[in-house]
């Protein structure tokens, strides 16, 4: 066989051989389908010894399992059905079959067609193919969940009916130091908490200082999820717990905190090392009591000692979000940062205060980053591994005529 020089076509001819090839791969694979969907009928993997004609091809053709059930199943659907007496019955969806033997639709197409058509009557088969060949199978079924909704928006709502919608189902589980969760949300809750994820897993803007976000998109939703804790634990509106809202108590010897050692005790036992406790006790809604040398209480902090409304209110008006240069989260996703360490004597006040994401904070606290006020204005001084002058820096994303001083 000659071996051709795809080099020599132009560019419109070489798309056009692709689209003709892909359409005979197409042909090929539904010849493929209708000779499974026979192996089936006749029995053969009974007759070889195996359990389902899936098992039977995953050793033929060395196809993972779930490939060769998506292709018996493609199969099951396309294919005509003979009855004992001898009839021909017409597939389960004869315009998809249709299409299918003419090349104009992939196996994914036909999965996504079979899978739109189990909640749509028969009479819709027909748009969906033709939309089908025209479109990706992602967008196929996308229109059938759409054209779903059309044809049943004014049937009852769930529960309407006497049917109610599936409860609501969440896990908790602790692994070592990482709590685990599972969580099953019925389609209103579902929604409402993906509107409330969407915004705050957004990439971070690249930066000078840290170049583009490197998180992945579950490293950037699981982040979301811990901010969306943090604007819980900042609500007045939250459930009681033993007659007070609900707060986190960490517990801790004032040496240890002090020289970022051992760990603090929360509520449920679990403990939290002690360079993680200085970030804790910046938020409202958590509650540090410090030890001292014979275990007796040194200090108990107020949620109202701790960045109460008042105070924060006057940090939103003077940095308008993540004070953090070139960072741009508004103020609701941030925390109220002491610039000189509760655990060091720094007092809760504005002169002492710096509005910070959950990741700058984080940043802060585990880093060389060193915050100072500088005129009222905080000001960063970067570690000399990333700038040997560490010149100070500011974020000029909220003041636009703001420069470090």
């Amino acid at each position: 066989m000659i071996e051709q020089n795809f080099s020599l076509l132009a560019t419109g001819e070489l798309l056009k051989a692709v689209v003709e090839d892909v359409a005979e791969i197409r042909v090929l694979e539904n010849a493929v389908m209708r000779k499974i969907a026979d192996l089936e009928r006749r029995g053969a993997a009974q007759e070889l010894g195996y359990r389902t004609v899936a098992q039977l091809l995953r050793h033929a053709v060395r196809w993972d399992l779930k490939t060769a059930r998506q292709w018996v199943a493609r199969a099951e659907v396309l294919a005509r059905e003979v009855t004992p007496s001898g009839a021909v019955l017409e597939p389960e969806l004869p315009a998809t079959a249709a299409a299918a033997a003419e090349g104009a639709l992939s196996g994914e197409h036909v999965s996504a067609v079979a899978e739109v058509m189990k909640e749509l009557p028969p009479e819709a088969e027909q748009p969906v193919v033709e939309f089908a060949r025209e479109h990706e199978p992602s967008a196929v079924r996308s229109f059938g969940k759409e054209l779903a909704y059309r044809l049943y928006q004014r049937d009852p709502e769930p529960g309407e009916a006497g049917q109610p919608e599936p409860g609501n189902r969440l896990r908790l589980a602790w692994k070592g130091d990482q709590l685990e969760l599972w969580a099953r949300l019925d389609r209103a809750t579902g929604a409402k908490l993906e509107a409330l994820i969407d915004p705050l897993a957004k990439p971070r803007p690249a930066t000078p200082e840290e170049g583009p976000d490197p998180r992945t998109r579950a490293e950037r939703e699981g982040d979301a999820f811990a901010d969306l804790v943090d604007l819980v634990l900042r609500s007045d509106q939250l459930p009681e717990h033993g007659g007070e809202p609900v707060t986190l108590t960490l517990t801790m010897p004032y040496r240890d905190l002090a020289e970022q050692t051992g760990f603090a005790r929360l509520d449920n036992r679990e403990r939290v090392p002690a360079t993680l406790v200085r970030r804790l006790a910046c938020n409202a809604g958590v509650i540090p009591v410090v030890l001292g040398g014979r275990s007796e209480s040194m200090d108990i902090g107020r949620k109202t000692r701790t960045f109460p409304a008042a105070i924060r209110r006057l940090l939103v008006a003077r940095d308008q979000g993540c004070s953090f240069p070139g960072c741009d989260r508004p103020p609701k996703h941030c925390d109220a940062h002491h610039v000189r360490f509760w655990s060091q004597g720094g007092e809760t006040s504005v002169h002492n205060a710096a509005l910070l994401c959950r990741h700058h904070h984080t940043l802060v606290h585990r880093s060389e980053w060193e915050v100072k006020l500088r005129n009222g204005t905080p000001t960063f001084i970067p570690p000399s591994w990333l700038d040997p002058t560490r010149t100070p820096r500011t974020n000029t994303t909220h003041h636009a005529t703001r420069t470090a001083a």
